[in-house]
């Protein structure tokens, strides 16, 4: 009898839980739902999730994953979209969904707040997509592995070309990465086409591994995998910051940068609450969360303070990079479907 009597029990007690979960449940849908793909590291992406859902009781469902990767996927969902908003991510694959017309045109009030870069890449994309902060790539290097394995002081791009780094270097893939998406337009745009691919396949005999994740190569760094890895700086410092033996390097030749963005996808099921963030994540509140989580980018609005990490742009060589040109659909589609047949398909 006492068996039964628990049993019994225990049924209700499951009961009454499942009824409050779906209670639960009803009453975040009826405060509203939002649907993210966020593009930054993990921690920066959960910390805005659940101050945005602390701040106005609105559920967030997120999705992290590369830009290149986001991009994908709002593209194959472009019939029938499951996301609302696209956070983070470096911006060509913003500017490309722009141009193709899979994310909305929007105008946040807060547009007044924000530095000129992030509203240049508004305005380039016709109110499609907006700078949210920003970053310069570089790459590091174990001082630890450098100093054993005799390499020495690694400053420029062609440093990485030196036959001490065989399967030394990793970075990540530009398919489904931002970061090395700008990578492979930074180097075309400072030594032109021919060489620039040229310095790629020399590059590539170095190349221990293309990594999905375009911070992937800082952490491996970081724990010793590899001896160097390109990423973006504040990536890099995160590491320094948690006292790994890598130094960051700013190339001496120069380097590119980006304006990681945020776009609404055309055709989100919940708009307003999508607009509801937009206008929040362009907020000085908001984007101090970035230094909180340890991303040292540069805020997008004028009144976040710089975290005191964050690689100075100001003296780092930073070349007049072509947002327009290399985040347009065709010249992405060209340089990548090249970057596989010139470089990714080499032997080593």
């Amino acid at each position: 009898m006492t068996v039964k009597k628990n049993l019994a029990a225990a049924t209700m007690l499951a009961g009454t839980m499942t009824a409050l979960s779906f209670m639960s449940a009803g009453a975040a849908q009826a405060q509203g739902a939002l649907v993210m793909y966020c593009g930054v590291q993990e921690e920066w992406c959960r910390a805005m999730t659940n101050a945005f859902e602390r701040e106005t009781g609105i559920k967030v469902s997120m999705t992290r994953k590369s830009a290149g990767e986001v991009y994908a996927q709002v593209k194959a969902e472009a019939a029938n979209p499951r996301a609302d908003i696209w956070w983070g991510g470096t911006g060509d694959p913003h500017m490309q969904a722009a141009e193709e017309g899979i994310t909305d045109e929007y105008k946040s009030p807060k547009m007044g707040e924000l530095q000129d870069w992030a509203v240049r890449q508004w305005e380039q994309s016709k109110g499609r997509t907006v700078g949210i902060y920003s970053g310069a790539l570089g790459f590091g290097y174990n001082t630890e592995l450098a100093q054993s394995k005799k390499i020495g002081d690694l400053k420029c791009w062609a440093d990485l070309l030196k036959p001490e780094l065989k399967d030394e270097v990793q970075v990540a893939d530009p398919n489904s990465s931002g970061t090395a998406y700008t990578l492979l337009a930074t180097i075309v745009q400072i030594m032109g086409e021919d060489k620039g691919f040229e310095y790629l396949k020399a590059l590539h005999k170095n190349v221990n591994q293309y990594t999905k994740s375009g911070a992937a190569p800082a952490k491996a760094m970081a724990l010793g995998e590899t001896t160097a890895g390109i990423a973006f700086m504040h990536d890099i410092v995160t590491m320094v910051v948690d006292k790994a033996p890598v130094k960051v390097v700013a190339p001496c030749e120069g380097t590119g940068y980006e304006i990681g963005s945020m776009s609404i996808i055309k055709g989100a099921k919940n708009l307003d609450n999508a607009k509801k963030f937009y206008d929040w994540a362009l907020t000085a509140d908001a984007q101090k969360l970035g230094a909180e989580a340890k991303s040292y980018q540069v805020p997008s609005n004028k009144n976040t303070p710089i975290p005191p990490q964050a690689p100075k742009l100001n003296d780092i060589k930073l070349i007049n990079f072509d947002f327009a040109k290399y985040g347009s659909s065709a010249e992405r589609k060209r340089l990548l479907s090249k970057w596989d047949n010139e470089v990714k398909n080499l032997p080593k």
